[in-house]
């Protein structure tokens, strides 16, 4: 098959075409490479196989029909492309609405018109667990080093309601709930994937997103940490090689599980709290990391761990990669990279 992956040249993009590469597909690559470590990305990209390459902003609807129209053979889309920081979003929500959900609406509209609604051509969207809100129904306890809910060992499921909170949320939620009703609408084969935090190599994490990665670097580079919040503040957390299995499964699924949502992440046997990570991170590299404690964010769940049942279930996929072994190889990364990674940041 020939698979455009938008947001390309991020973390998540140039792994995801790395395993479509490696599954024998051709790939595409869409991405405006506004982010950092995009440019350093793509090149470690092509020198893997043959991708075409396409710098262009999914907010620009004329210069995105041109690429579809140059590639009227494309089998789907792998949907990866916004804007991913809360604290961006409230910056500047109206750059956070136009990336996330006119961007997402523009990727609908032209693998629509370029299927013709013959309902052939596939789009899995990287949607996240910041369309549930707070979750202030599920009671949460508090221990020594992490928050853990009171009642749902296994997790949030997709029933929870939506509860959209920060501009981030709300364009990533309108977007969520485009892509589902693009499935039920216009019989596009679409699947929802609400995604918790995803980690791995070639992730060039900063303060407001990417933790996982930002903490490695800053524990490598010897930079200051700053917590919002008090860091007992749990995630599950998914290596990106899972969730580029997933994607793979997900196509090879399609249309069974078109128009479907699963939550995704690492489910309860692979979760963290920032205290845990720090804590991992010093025995590791044998350091002391200093830290600063401020303010929760705007939407801050203090804890949020996906039930990934149905995913496993539906899509017979689960993690393979632990939480010790993830950290390691991230932190492998991190040092072999140290001095590109200290060029980005200075």
């Amino acid at each position: 098959m020939k698979i455009l992956v938008t947001g390309g040249a991020g973390f998540i993009g140039v792994n995801t075409a790395k395993g479509l590469l490696e599954a024998k597909h051709d790939v595409v690559v869409l991405d405006n490479c506004s982010r950092l470590g995009a440019e350093e990305n793509l090149a470690w990209l092509q020198d893997l196989g043959a991708v075409a390459i396409h710098r262009v902003d999914l907010r620009h609807w004329e210069a995105l029909q041109a690429v579809f129209a140059e590639h009227d053979d494309l089998a789907g889309v792998i949907h990866l492309a916004g804007q991913v920081a809360v604290t961006s979003s409230v910056a500047d929500p109206r750059e956070d609405f136009e990336s996330n959900a006119l961007g997402t609406f523009n990727v609908l509209e032209a693998l629509r018109l370029l299927d013709g609604g013959q309902g052939r051509r596939f789009c899995l969207y990287s949607s996240t667990n910041k369309v549930y809100g707070t979750l202030d129904s599920m009671a949460v306890k508090k221990g020594k080093h992490r928050y853990a809910y009171r009642d749902h060992p296994l997790g949030v499921d997709e029933s929870a309601p939506l509860d959209f909170h920060s501009p981030y949320g709300c364009s990533k939620g309108a977007a969520d709930q485009y892509v589902r009703d693009y499935a039920r609408v216009f019989g596009v084969p679409t699947v929802v994937l609400r995604q918790s935090c995803i980690y791995g190599p070639r992730q060039f994490g900063v303060e407001d997103q990417g933790w996982v990665a930002w903490f490695t670097i800053a524990a490598v580079l010897g930079k200051p940490i700053t917590i919002f919040g008090d860091g007992k503040q749990v995630r599950d957390v998914l290596h990106v090689d899972d969730l580029v299995k997933l994607f793979l499964r997900c196509i090879e699924a399609i249309p069974a599980c078109a128009g479907r949502i699963f939550n995704v992440g690492g489910g309860p046997d692979h979760t963290l709290s920032l205290l845990e990570l720090i804590s991992l991170l010093e025995k590791r590299l044998g350091t002391s990391m200093p830290l600063t404690f401020v303010d929760w964010r705007p939407g801050d769940q203090r804890i949020y761990v996906s039930d990934i049942r149905r995913a496993q279930k539906e899509l017979d996929w689960k993690p393979t990669i632990g939480v010790s072994e993830g950290i390691e190889h991230l932190c492998c990364w991190v040092v072999e990279n140290q001095r590109l990674l200290e060029q980005l940041l200075s």
